[in-house]
Protein backbone atom coordinates (compact mmCIF):
# COMPACT_ATOMS: atom_id res chain seq x y z
CA UNK A 1 0.00 0.00 0.00
CA UNK A 2 1.42 3.18 -0.93
CA UNK A 3 -1.03 5.98 0.39
CA UNK A 4 -1.17 6.73 3.32
CA UNK A 5 -4.06 6.75 5.78
CA UNK A 6 -2.62 8.85 8.59
CA UNK A 7 -2.11 7.92 11.98
CA UNK A 8 -4.86 6.75 14.25
CA UNK A 9 -4.99 6.93 18.27
CA UNK A 10 -3.78 3.91 18.63
CA UNK A 11 -0.42 4.14 16.46
CA UNK A 12 0.75 6.77 18.96
CA UNK A 13 3.79 5.56 21.34
CA UNK A 14 5.44 7.91 24.13
CA UNK A 15 8.50 9.43 23.67
CA UNK A 16 8.72 8.90 19.84
CA UNK A 17 9.84 11.89 17.77
CA UNK A 18 8.25 12.36 14.20
CA UNK A 19 10.24 14.03 11.50
CA UNK A 20 7.51 15.64 9.34
CA UNK A 21 7.70 16.69 5.39
CA UNK A 22 7.70 18.56 3.59
CA UNK A 23 10.54 21.65 4.73
CA UNK A 24 8.72 24.97 3.45
CA UNK A 25 10.57 27.77 2.05
CA UNK A 26 9.18 31.17 3.03
CA UNK A 27 8.75 34.00 0.52
CA UNK A 28 7.19 37.42 0.52
CA UNK A 29 3.88 35.89 -0.92
CA UNK A 30 3.29 33.80 2.43
CA UNK A 31 3.00 37.78 3.89
CA UNK A 32 0.97 38.75 0.78
CA UNK A 33 -1.39 36.21 1.23
CA UNK A 34 -1.48 35.98 4.90
CA UNK A 35 -2.61 40.30 4.77
CA UNK A 36 -4.80 39.29 1.94
CA UNK A 37 -7.01 36.60 4.16
CA UNK A 38 -6.78 38.72 7.33
CA UNK A 39 -7.44 42.38 7.93
CA UNK A 40 -3.57 42.41 9.62
CA UNK A 41 -1.95 45.50 9.86
CA UNK A 42 0.44 45.37 12.60
CA UNK A 43 3.21 48.04 11.32
CA UNK A 44 6.32 45.56 12.13
CA UNK A 45 5.15 43.40 10.04
CA UNK A 46 3.95 45.28 7.28
CA UNK A 47 6.79 47.91 6.92
CA UNK A 48 10.53 47.30 6.42
CA UNK A 49 11.39 50.51 7.19
CA UNK A 50 9.22 50.75 10.62
CA UNK A 51 11.30 47.35 11.44
CA UNK A 52 15.08 48.47 10.92
CA UNK A 53 13.75 51.83 13.01
CA UNK A 54 13.25 49.43 15.72
CA UNK A 55 16.60 47.60 15.70
CA UNK A 56 15.39 44.71 13.45
CA UNK A 57 17.07 44.19 9.93
CA UNK A 58 13.87 44.04 8.40
CA UNK A 59 10.59 42.78 8.68
CA UNK A 60 9.98 39.32 9.57
CA UNK A 61 6.98 37.06 8.66
CA UNK A 62 4.25 37.56 11.08
CA UNK A 63 4.46 35.53 13.65
CA UNK A 64 1.47 33.49 13.19
CA UNK A 65 2.27 33.13 9.31
CA UNK A 66 5.49 31.17 11.24
CA UNK A 67 3.08 29.14 13.90
CA UNK A 68 0.88 28.05 10.40
CA UNK A 69 3.14 27.04 8.59
CA UNK A 70 5.12 24.85 11.27
CA UNK A 71 1.49 23.77 12.68
CA UNK A 72 0.72 22.36 9.06
CA UNK A 73 4.02 20.32 8.75
CA UNK A 74 2.65 18.22 11.60
CA UNK A 75 -1.02 17.78 10.47
CA UNK A 76 -0.60 14.86 8.49
CA UNK A 77 1.53 12.75 10.79
CA UNK A 78 -0.97 13.95 14.15
CA UNK A 79 -3.96 15.41 13.21
CA UNK A 80 -5.10 14.07 9.89
CA UNK A 81 -7.80 12.01 11.41
CA UNK A 82 -8.49 14.63 14.33
CA UNK A 83 -12.18 14.70 15.48
CA UNK A 84 -10.84 18.58 16.88
CA UNK A 85 -7.77 20.12 17.96
CA UNK A 86 -8.17 20.31 21.45
CA UNK A 87 -5.14 22.85 23.10
CA UNK A 88 -2.06 24.47 22.97
CA UNK A 89 0.46 24.94 26.34
CA UNK A 90 4.24 26.29 26.43
CA UNK A 91 4.58 28.26 23.00
CA UNK A 92 8.03 30.19 22.37
CA UNK A 93 8.77 32.13 19.45
CA UNK A 94 12.74 32.09 20.24
CA UNK A 95 13.61 33.91 16.67
CA UNK A 96 12.45 35.47 13.99
CA UNK A 97 11.59 33.83 10.81
CA UNK A 98 12.33 36.06 7.56
CA UNK A 99 11.74 35.88 3.76
CA UNK A 100 14.00 33.17 2.93
CA UNK A 101 14.13 30.82 5.74
CA UNK A 102 12.82 27.11 5.13
CA UNK A 103 11.05 25.61 8.14
CA UNK A 104 10.39 22.04 8.90
CA UNK A 105 8.82 20.55 12.16
CA UNK A 106 9.20 17.68 14.07
CA UNK A 107 6.84 16.73 17.00
CA UNK A 108 7.45 14.06 20.37
CA UNK A 109 4.46 12.45 21.36
CA UNK A 110 4.45 13.40 25.17
CA UNK A 111 1.11 12.48 26.60
CA UNK A 112 -1.68 9.82 25.33
CA UNK A 113 -4.97 9.35 27.20
CA UNK A 114 -7.65 6.93 25.77
CA UNK A 115 -11.08 8.58 26.03
CA UNK A 116 -13.95 6.55 27.78
CA UNK A 117 -15.65 5.47 24.33
CA UNK A 118 -13.49 3.79 23.00
CA UNK A 119 -13.40 5.23 19.86
CA UNK A 120 -11.09 8.22 19.95
CA UNK A 121 -8.43 9.23 22.17
CA UNK A 122 -5.94 12.67 23.21
CA UNK A 123 -2.49 12.64 21.68
CA UNK A 124 -0.25 15.58 23.37
CA UNK A 125 2.64 16.22 21.58
CA UNK A 126 5.70 18.96 21.82
CA UNK A 127 6.39 20.40 18.36
CA UNK A 128 9.31 22.39 17.13
CA UNK A 129 10.45 25.12 13.98
CA UNK A 130 13.24 24.31 13.03
CA UNK A 131 15.28 26.75 10.05
CA UNK A 132 17.83 25.75 7.92
CA UNK A 133 20.36 26.68 10.22
CA UNK A 134 19.10 24.05 12.51
CA UNK A 135 17.63 26.46 15.15
CA UNK A 136 14.63 26.22 16.63
CA UNK A 137 12.47 29.08 15.74
CA UNK A 138 9.42 28.53 17.75
CA UNK A 139 7.74 25.92 20.20
CA UNK A 140 5.02 24.55 21.81
CA UNK A 141 2.63 21.55 22.67
CA UNK A 142 -0.45 21.03 21.80
CA UNK A 143 -3.46 18.11 22.09
CA UNK A 144 -5.48 16.50 19.51
CA UNK A 145 -8.67 14.36 19.87
CA UNK A 146 -7.91 11.30 17.23
CA UNK A 147 -10.39 8.53 15.82
CA UNK A 148 -9.33 5.16 16.59
CA UNK A 149 -8.68 2.76 13.75
CA UNK A 150 -9.20 -0.31 15.48
CA UNK A 151 -11.55 -0.47 18.26
CA UNK A 152 -10.51 -3.41 19.45
CA UNK A 153 -6.89 -1.93 20.00
CA UNK A 154 -5.78 -1.69 23.48
CA UNK A 155 -5.63 1.45 25.45
CA UNK A 156 -1.95 2.48 25.96
CA UNK A 157 -1.08 3.49 29.52
CA UNK A 158 -2.15 7.25 30.07
CA UNK A 159 0.07 9.57 30.15
CA UNK A 160 -0.78 12.93 31.29
CA UNK A 161 2.20 15.90 31.02
CA UNK A 162 2.67 18.41 33.58
CA UNK A 163 2.16 21.48 31.24
CA UNK A 164 3.11 24.94 32.80
CA UNK A 165 0.02 26.86 33.00
CA UNK A 166 1.98 30.51 32.16
CA UNK A 167 5.18 31.41 30.53
CA UNK A 168 7.42 33.15 32.93
CA UNK A 169 7.99 36.72 31.71
CA UNK A 170 12.12 35.72 32.28
CA UNK A 171 11.43 33.01 29.27
CA UNK A 172 10.37 35.44 26.83
CA UNK A 173 12.57 35.68 24.09
CA UNK A 174 12.66 39.60 22.97
CA UNK A 175 14.53 39.68 18.86
CA UNK A 176 18.11 40.63 18.73
CA UNK A 177 18.22 44.14 18.55
CA UNK A 178 14.55 45.20 18.96
CA UNK A 179 14.50 48.60 20.03
CA UNK A 180 11.02 50.66 20.83
CA UNK A 181 12.91 53.81 22.35
CA UNK A 182 11.75 55.87 18.97
CA UNK A 183 9.20 54.12 18.39
CA UNK A 184 6.70 56.37 15.72
CA UNK A 185 3.10 55.64 17.71
CA UNK A 186 1.59 58.16 14.48
CA UNK A 187 3.10 55.43 12.05
CA UNK A 188 1.74 52.57 14.02
CA UNK A 189 -1.75 53.14 14.35
CA UNK A 190 -2.57 54.63 17.71
CA UNK A 191 -1.47 56.12 20.52
CA UNK A 192 -1.65 53.51 23.20
CA UNK A 193 1.76 52.35 24.88
CA UNK A 194 1.99 49.59 27.41
CA UNK A 195 1.81 51.74 30.32
CA UNK A 196 -2.10 52.82 29.39
CA UNK A 197 -3.07 49.27 29.74
CA UNK A 198 -4.57 48.16 33.57
CA UNK A 199 -4.48 44.72 34.13
CA UNK A 200 -7.95 43.36 34.72
CA UNK A 201 -9.03 45.41 31.50
CA UNK A 202 -11.37 44.49 29.04
CA UNK A 203 -11.08 46.06 25.35
CA UNK A 204 -13.84 45.13 22.69
CA UNK A 205 -11.97 45.38 19.15
CA UNK A 206 -15.88 46.43 17.81
CA UNK A 207 -15.05 44.73 14.68
CA UNK A 208 -16.54 41.57 12.84
CA UNK A 209 -15.16 39.52 9.72
CA UNK A 210 -17.86 36.83 8.12
CA UNK A 211 -15.83 33.88 7.58
CA UNK A 212 -16.27 33.07 4.03
CA UNK A 213 -15.90 29.12 2.86
CA UNK A 214 -13.94 30.28 -0.03
CA UNK A 215 -11.12 32.28 2.31
CA UNK A 216 -10.89 29.46 4.76
CA UNK A 217 -10.20 26.63 2.16
CA UNK A 218 -7.19 29.22 1.13
CA UNK A 219 -5.58 29.40 4.14
CA UNK A 220 -6.30 25.96 5.17
CA UNK A 221 -4.52 25.28 1.25
CA UNK A 222 -1.46 28.04 2.06
CA UNK A 223 -0.36 26.13 4.96
CA UNK A 224 -0.78 22.52 3.58
CA UNK A 225 -3.15 21.91 6.52
CA UNK A 226 -4.54 18.60 5.49
CA UNK A 227 -6.55 17.23 8.24
CA UNK A 228 -9.60 15.61 6.62
CA UNK A 229 -12.23 17.54 8.62
CA UNK A 230 -10.99 21.19 7.12
CA UNK A 231 -11.59 19.61 3.23
CA UNK A 232 -14.15 16.61 3.33
CA UNK A 233 -17.76 17.46 3.78
CA UNK A 234 -18.55 13.94 4.33
CA UNK A 235 -16.17 13.51 7.14
CA UNK A 236 -18.40 15.00 9.76
CA UNK A 237 -21.96 13.90 10.52
CA UNK A 238 -23.45 17.30 9.98
CA UNK A 239 -22.00 17.24 6.57
CA UNK A 240 -20.43 20.63 7.56
CA UNK A 241 -16.43 21.38 7.10
CA UNK A 242 -15.14 22.51 10.44
CA UNK A 243 -12.94 25.78 9.79
CA UNK A 244 -9.45 25.57 10.54
CA UNK A 245 -8.56 26.45 14.38
CA UNK A 246 -5.48 28.65 13.09
CA UNK A 247 -7.82 30.95 10.79
CA UNK A 248 -9.87 31.77 13.73
CA UNK A 249 -6.43 32.56 15.91
CA UNK A 250 -5.52 35.05 12.84
CA UNK A 251 -8.55 36.49 12.45
CA UNK A 252 -9.14 37.24 16.04
CA UNK A 253 -5.60 38.98 16.41
CA UNK A 254 -5.81 40.40 13.22
CA UNK A 255 -9.40 42.21 14.97
CA UNK A 256 -7.52 42.99 18.01
CA UNK A 257 -5.78 45.81 16.29
CA UNK A 258 -8.60 47.85 17.21
CA UNK A 259 -7.70 48.90 20.52
CA UNK A 260 -4.13 46.45 20.90
CA UNK A 261 -2.30 48.25 17.06
CA UNK A 262 0.91 48.48 19.11
CA UNK A 263 0.87 44.66 20.90
CA UNK A 264 3.47 44.33 17.63
CA UNK A 265 5.13 40.72 18.01
CA UNK A 266 3.69 37.78 19.54
CA UNK A 267 6.51 36.06 22.22
CA UNK A 268 4.60 32.96 23.78
CA UNK A 269 1.31 31.04 24.06
CA UNK A 270 0.47 30.43 27.45
CA UNK A 271 -2.29 28.35 26.88
CA UNK A 272 -5.06 28.07 24.18
CA UNK A 273 -8.71 26.41 23.55
CA UNK A 274 -10.82 25.82 20.09
CA UNK A 275 -14.32 26.14 22.38
CA UNK A 276 -16.71 26.31 19.98
CA UNK A 277 -16.63 24.86 15.78
CA UNK A 278 -16.46 27.39 14.06
CA UNK A 279 -18.35 27.17 10.18
CA UNK A 280 -18.56 29.13 6.93
CA UNK A 281 -21.35 31.85 7.51
CA UNK A 282 -20.17 32.55 11.31
CA UNK A 283 -19.12 36.28 12.15
CA UNK A 284 -16.06 36.31 14.42
CA UNK A 285 -15.71 39.23 16.91
CA UNK A 286 -13.18 39.51 19.52
CA UNK A 287 -12.03 41.20 22.75
CA UNK A 288 -9.40 40.68 25.22
CA UNK A 289 -8.36 41.13 28.65
CA UNK A 290 -4.95 42.35 30.01
CA UNK A 291 -3.72 39.69 32.71
CA UNK A 292 0.12 40.64 33.46
CA UNK A 293 2.50 43.13 32.19
CA UNK A 294 6.11 42.89 32.86
CA UNK A 295 9.21 45.17 31.42
CA UNK A 296 11.84 42.93 29.39
CA UNK A 297 15.60 43.82 29.02
CA UNK A 298 15.23 45.13 25.28
CA UNK A 299 15.16 49.40 25.26
CA UNK A 300 11.73 50.52 25.30
CA UNK A 301 9.92 46.96 25.36
CA UNK A 302 7.45 45.79 27.22
CA UNK A 303 5.54 42.63 28.01
CA UNK A 304 1.93 42.23 28.06
CA UNK A 305 0.12 39.08 28.89
CA UNK A 306 -3.35 39.04 27.39
CA UNK A 307 -6.99 37.12 26.90
CA UNK A 308 -7.49 37.05 23.44
CA UNK A 309 -11.39 35.76 23.18
CA UNK A 310 -13.51 35.12 19.97
CA UNK A 311 -16.69 35.05 19.89
CA UNK A 312 -19.52 34.66 17.09
CA UNK A 313 -22.91 36.29 16.15
CA UNK A 314 -24.81 36.82 19.28
CA UNK A 315 -22.93 36.23 22.09
CA UNK A 316 -23.09 38.89 24.83
CA UNK A 317 -20.39 41.38 25.44
CA UNK A 318 -17.44 40.04 26.98
CA UNK A 319 -19.36 36.69 27.11
CA UNK A 320 -17.10 33.37 28.06
CA UNK A 321 -18.73 30.90 30.20
CA UNK A 322 -22.07 30.09 31.76
CA UNK A 323 -23.27 29.52 35.21
CA UNK A 324 -21.95 25.94 34.22
CA UNK A 325 -18.99 27.14 34.05
CA UNK A 326 -18.38 26.04 30.57
CA UNK A 327 -17.69 28.26 27.34
CA UNK A 328 -20.58 29.95 26.66
CA UNK A 329 -21.81 28.21 22.93
CA UNK A 330 -20.86 31.18 21.20
CA UNK A 331 -17.44 31.49 22.32
CA UNK A 332 -15.32 30.31 19.53
CA UNK A 333 -11.85 31.10 20.86
CA UNK A 334 -9.66 31.29 24.34
CA UNK A 335 -6.33 32.40 23.93
CA UNK A 336 -3.52 33.48 26.61
CA UNK A 337 -0.56 34.73 24.79
CA UNK A 338 2.71 37.62 25.99
CA UNK A 339 3.60 40.40 23.25
CA UNK A 340 5.94 42.78 23.04
CA UNK A 341 4.74 46.32 23.43
CA UNK A 342 6.36 49.73 23.77
CA UNK A 343 6.74 51.61 27.48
Amino acid sequence: MKTNPGRFFEDYRIGETIRHAVPRTISGGERALYHALYPARGALYSSDEFARASGLRASPVDDLAAFHVVFGKSVPDISLNAVANLGYAEGRWLKPVWPGDTLRSESTVIGLKENSNGKSGVVYVGTRGINQHGETVLEYVRWVMVRKNRMDAPAPETVLPELTPVVHPEALVVPEGLDFSDYDFGLSGEGHRWGDYAVGEKIDHVDGVTIEEAEHMLATRLWQNTAKVHFDATFREDGKRLIYGGHVISMARALSFNGLANAQMIVALNAGAHANPCFAGDTVKAWSEVLDKSETAAPGVGAIRLRLVATRQGAAPFALRGEDGKYAPEVLLDLDYWALMPL
